[in-house]
């Protein structure tokens, strides 16, 4: 059973259109061609742990990045519910594209929203081109899920703004290009006010990073310390003082994407193919049964967030619900599997196994309810927006 045979299944294209589905068949055919190629191991959490800035610029070529990008900015213009399509199949092959991830999903709509007419002319071509890789300088030690008591601050120079403080799990500093940095750049009594973003060089004097490893020992997220970094105005993102409202509405597209519910899914393939071969019992098909009716409303309401973004809206509240529901999936869906096959420990050393994607799934699955925002904290987003309607 291979996982072609298996997407059908997963993902209906009931709220696409027919450009989609051949879409679809064509994003298909080229992950056929990586994994002869060998770059599409089927791991989860593809879009994290998969840095490969080959296989995102061979993705680029076919018009794959930076595709709700205007095409006179180098995007090919086809709307979030198109690039859905691409990241569905993506995210399902477990294919390795955390390099352009962020550029793709949030900093060039980010900058093509707020940036001025320079920076989308600098950046988004180069992001489209997959030759431009972003991270996110949101969080802080401090902090935690309370994004507007941010200390980082930006002091105002002749020419520019002058950089301090440190930016906590800055996934992927060490190996891209530019981060978003969100900081204080005027005292105010609203701690909402008084908040500014900017595109920083992460190779500029006065930036170190430094590795904070997840427990399987990997370096994916970063402590980045703004030691005194000189950012020129031109990389003031947006307007002094708005950055709270830019970074909520950019929080829209980092938490209602396909990332959400898809990061564990090559491990609901790999028990698949395990049944298959096991003959399943009904109590066990009943129980993928249920993970995969779960899947099937999220993605609904993920694919209405997208419609509302192609549409201009900031589904705030929705995106923040398909996080909360989908990270909740991803970690039943890992406890599932390990209910339905326990694994003695000596098998999780072979590579590419079931046991073997089994361990890195549950290494990883402590972050799915915190990154992208905490789910607590997500539940009164969703509460405040539902009262104001």
């Amino acid at each position: 059973m291979s996982p072609s045979t298996l997407s059908p299944i997963a993902f209906p294209d009931v709220a696409l259109p027919e450009s989609a589905r051949r879409l679809r068949t064509e994003v298909r055919a080229f992950l056929d061609e990586e994994r002869a190629r060998g770059t599409v191991l089927g791991r989860p959490d593809s879009w994290l742990a998969g840095w490969d800035p080959g296989f995102s610029r061979r993705l680029a070529e076919r018009g794959w990045v930076g595709m709700a990008l205007p095409t006179e900015y180098g995007g090919a213009g086809r709307g979030f519910l198109e690039r859905c399509v691409v990241i569905e199949e993506l995210l399902a092959a477990g294919a390795p594209v955390s390099a352009h991830w962020v550029s793709d999903r949030q900093a060039g709509p980010s900058i093509l929203q707020h940036g001025t007419e320079e920076q989308r002319r600098f950046f988004l071509p180069r992001i489209a081109a997959g030759q431009c890789f972003f991270s996110i300088g949101m969080s802080e030690k401090n902090s935690g899920s309370d994004l507007a008591s941010v200390a980082t601050r930006a002091e105002r120079t002749a020419d520019g703004w002058w950089l301090t403080g440190t930016k906590m799990w800055t996934g992927g500093a060490h190996v891209n290009d530019y981060a978003i940095v969100l900081a204080r750049t005027d005292d105010a009594e609203d701690k909402h006010a008084g908040l500014s973003q900017f595109v920083v060089d992460l190779r500029a004097p006065g930036v170190r990073v430094e590795p904070i490893r997840l427990m399987s020992g990997e370096h994916r997220f970063n402590a980045v310390h703004l030691d005194g970094v000189d950012v020129p105005d031109g990389m003031l993102l947006g307007e002094r003082g708005g950055g709270w409202k830019q970074v909520t509405g950019e929080l829209a597209f980092e938490r209602s994407g396909p990332e959400r519910y898809l990061s564990a899914f090559p491990l609901l393939v790999s028990l698949l193919r395990e049944l298959e071969r096991r003959s399943a019992t009904a109590e066990q098909l009943t129980q993928v049964g249920i993970l995969t009716a779960r899947l099937h409303s999220i993605r609904r309401l993920s694919l209405g967030v997208a419609a509302a973004l192609d549409a201009g809206a900031s589904p705030d509240t929705h995106a923040a619900l398909v996080k909360d529901l989908g990270t909740r999936l991803e970690v039943a869906l890992v406890d599932t599997v390990r209910s339905i096959l326990p694994t003695p420990a000596d098998q999780y050393a072979t590579p590419g196994s079931h046991p073997e994607l089994l361990a890195f799934a549950l290494l990883h699955s402590p972050g799915y309810t915190l990154r992208g925002g905490t789910n607590e904290i997500l539940r009164g987003i969703i509460t405040r927006g539902l009262e104001q309607h």
